[in-house]
């Protein structure tokens, strides 16, 4: 008897595992990579496309594409089929400070602080240009780096950077720092010269020329196997 009762267990056991719901998808947002280069990596390093975006912090077309694209491309990125590298084209000194936080961010906290400084970048950059005009000649008569560290602060640069896991030391250390600014520089050097403005998009090896925009990326992802 108490053999039938153990094969009745296991029947029933069998026939529970064969009703349980398959495992859950992994999401790839959640994977992000800092590269050798400081370039970072969001999604699934082996997905079957690439996809590289050279940005601007204060670039009006960035944050719109990143708005615009961030339903679709989250699903493609959240698949595993597309991954993004996130590269720097600077601007100006609000993007350099934007950006040299974003580089110090670290893994965890790169993709929320990133999607912060386009959410808000109406509020900041205005912020930042108004400082800037009001205390140019002051901030004229700082060295480079308090001069970034001013227009940081003024700007709520460094506030957001904060607000997304960044401590206060920590935004000090990097706006003092050689490291991030030395990888930033490096990526420009060797940025295709065909990459002139922001956005610019370089999907599994071949520059998306003259395409600056969502509406026009998106297919080409597509066709490339974004899913």
């Amino acid at each position: 008897m108490r053999f039938l009762f153990a094969v009745f267990a296991l029947i029933g056991a069998a026939v529970t595992l064969s009703f349980a719901s398959p495992a859950a998808a992994k999401d790839w947002t959640a994977t992000v990579t800092k590269l050798p280069s400081g370039a970072y990596l969001v999604g699934n390093p082996a997905a079957k496309v690439k996809l590289v975006e050279y940005l601007s912090y204060t670039c009006p077309h960035c944050a719109a594409f990143h708005k615009e694209s961030a339903s679709v491309l989250g699903g493609f990125i959240r698949s595993g089929s597309t991954s993004l590298e996130v590269r720097n084209q600077i601007h100006d000194q609000l993007d350099l400070a934007a950006a040299l936080l974003a580089q110090c961010a670290g893994p965890q906290h790169f993709k929320p602080l990133m999607e912060a400084f386009y959410d808000q970048q109406d509020a900041w950059l205005r912020a930042g240009i108004d400082f800037e005009q009001d205390n140019g000649r002051r901030l004229a008569m700082y060295p480079p780096a308090a001069r970034l560290k001013a227009a940081a602060q003024g700007a709520g640069i460094t506030a957001i950077a904060t607000q997304h896991g960044m401590t206060a030391a920590e935004v000090e250390s990097c706006l003092a720092s050689d490291a991030p600014m030395q990888a930033i520089t490096h990526m420009m050097q060797v940025a295709p010269r065909e990459i002139t403005g922001t956005p610019g998009f370089i999907v599994n090896g071949k520059i998306a020329a003259n395409v600056y925009d969502w509406a026009h990326l998106e297919p080409i992802l597509r066709a490339a196997g974004a899913r």
